[in-house]
């Protein structure tokens, strides 16, 4: 039997049950990525240690215990892996190893998750396309169209099939972009409910899981969060309570017990009140009409799945977006400090300079940022339990070494393909990409679901019901 392209959820629960090994598991994995990804580049290092990590894992006497068992994942090369560098997408970073794992990637081992690679990412992870000094992640939809960023090569390597579960951090969109280029599921929890990376951008990254199937992006998202109810909120776009079966968990300070099981065909039917925004972006930005048509349909599959659905007719106010550039300029600036600025792409150094004379002219987006977390968000929402607005404005562009490149081609190729995104991290509330549909590029489409604070809940629901009537796909030369 081929486990690579099964769901984590089958994975976990067969290595549970002693249906299959993780070594086999892992051993299957490997091969794939060894198969697909010199065409894709989605891993920096690929990790032949795995094998005997999973060997090791599977003498632990809590096997049957672990949530994700032998399940293979990949991190995103911002995030410490005991062993391996930390390189960040750059030359200039230290190439020694991290002596210890950050806490999300520990938290994903604990719950018996085996690393078999760190994969790409733009430099420092400043930019929504995923060229580095390590390669050009390509898109596996349309392998010369980017794969999005910053989260370029976690997002390629789900949706190419490699692993079935990645990690990813987003600053700006950096999970959400490049999912929806990648037509696979990723969700930015909120602030304070998974750990953020070491640097968080002043608050504004989140890390967070990417999948090919909501019930595994929740699972994933409750390991991360350490919250085992997460793990069925799926269901019915609420913390569920443990199912029937019940066995010890592995996370401390938990009583409770539980044990994912397979999901049914469809989720439970709940009630929200969905607002919808096919076009909520400033003037002067356009949005394809084909993203603002699947905002559309995803409003109706929902509006026939019960909810009540209403149209947000207002775009977000105009001082926002230069609120939100300036933060972004101000943060790739902080983000070279005490780096070899020799070893710098040109990219980096001119985005560094940008938001040099920006912090120079103390003009960093602070005070926006902190009217629209303070009141403007919710100003702007209204009433609503949960919005639906597009994950990208336009494709994603070529794969190309844009790291060559100077800032405005990559300041304005970005913010004209991917303004939709940086708001919610000005804010920090959680935000969701779920595929709908495909373009007449047949490139996928995904949507943007938004909640606020603690609302990771409803968006998984939400996205579950999308997916029962979207089904999810693989790119053409990538599946099973």
């Amino acid at each position: 039997m081929l486990w690579a392209g099964r769901s984590a959820i089958e994975i976990a629960t067969a290595v549970r049950h002693g249906d299959v090994k993780a070594t086999t598991v892992v051993e299957e994995h490997l091969h794939v990525i060894s198969e697909r990804d010199t065409r894709v580049g989605a891993f920096r290092r690929v990790r032949e240690q795995a094998v005997d990590e999973a060997r090791l894992l599977q003498k632990r006497r809590d096997l049957a215990d672990l949530p994700l068992a032998g399940v293979p994942v990949a991190v995103k090369d911002n995030l410490e892996v005991a062993g391996e560098s930390t390189r960040g997408g750059s030359a200039a970073t230290p190439d020694a190893p991290a002596p210890q794992d950050h806490e999300t990637v520990a938290r994903l081992r604990a719950a018996g998750a085996v690393v078999v690679g760190v994969t790409n990412l733009p430099e420092l992870g400043l930019v929504a396309f995923g060229d580095s000094a390590y390669g050009t992640v390509r898109n596996p939809w349309n392998l010369s169209r980017t794969s999005g960023g910053s989260s370029a090569g976690s997002a390629a390597a789900v949706a190419a099939g490699m692993v079935p579960i990645a990690l990813g951090n987003d600053g700006m969109g950096s999970l959400r972009i490049p999912a929806a280029c990648c037509g696979v599921l990723a969700v930015k929890p909120g602030t304070g409910l998974v750990p953020p990376p070491s640097d968080d951008w002043d608050g504004l990254t989140e890390n967070g899981p990417l999948a090919t199937t909501v019930a595994d992006l929740s699972l994933a998202l409750s390991v991360l969060a350490a919250d085992p109810a997460l793990a069925e909120a799926w269901r019915g776009g609420r913390r569920a309570e443990p199912p029937p079966r019940m066995l010890r968990s592995v996370w401390a300070d938990d009583d409770q017990v539980w044990e994912p099981q397979p999901p049914p065909d469809s989720p439970e039917p709940f009630d929200l009140r969905v607002a919808y925004a096919p076009q909520p972006l400033p003037a002067g930005l356009r949005m394809d009409r084909e993203f603002r048509s699947a905002v559309r349909g995803a409003a109706e599959t929902l509006r026939l799945a019960g909810h009540t659905v209403v149209e947000h007719g207002h775009r977000l106010p105009a001082w926002l977006g230069p609120a939100t550039i300036a933060t972004w300029l101000a943060r790739a600036a902080a983000s070279v400090d005490g780096l070899d600025r020799d070893r710098l792409e040109r990219r980096s150094r001119a985005l560094a300079r940008a938001g040099n004379t920006l912090r120079a002219l103390r003009l960093t987006g602070v005070r926006g940022r902190e009217r629209w977390r303070g009141y403007g968000a919710d100003q702007w929402f209204g009433e609503a339990d949960a919005l639906i607005m597009p994950a990208l404005a336009a494709i994603p562009p070529k794969a190309d070494r844009w790291g060559e490149r100077g800032f405005l081609r990559n300041a304005s190729t970005n913010v004209t393909y991917a303004p939709a995104t940086g708001a919610w991290n000005m804010c920090g509330w959680p935000a969701l990409t779920v595929p709908v549909a495909t373009h007449s590029t047949a490139l996928p489409i995904g949507v943007q679901l938004i909640a606020p604070p603690g609302g990771e809940p409803h968006l998984l629901g939400l996205a579950a019901q999308l997916q029962a009537a979207h089904p999810p796909l693989r790119p053409p030369g990538f599946s099973y």
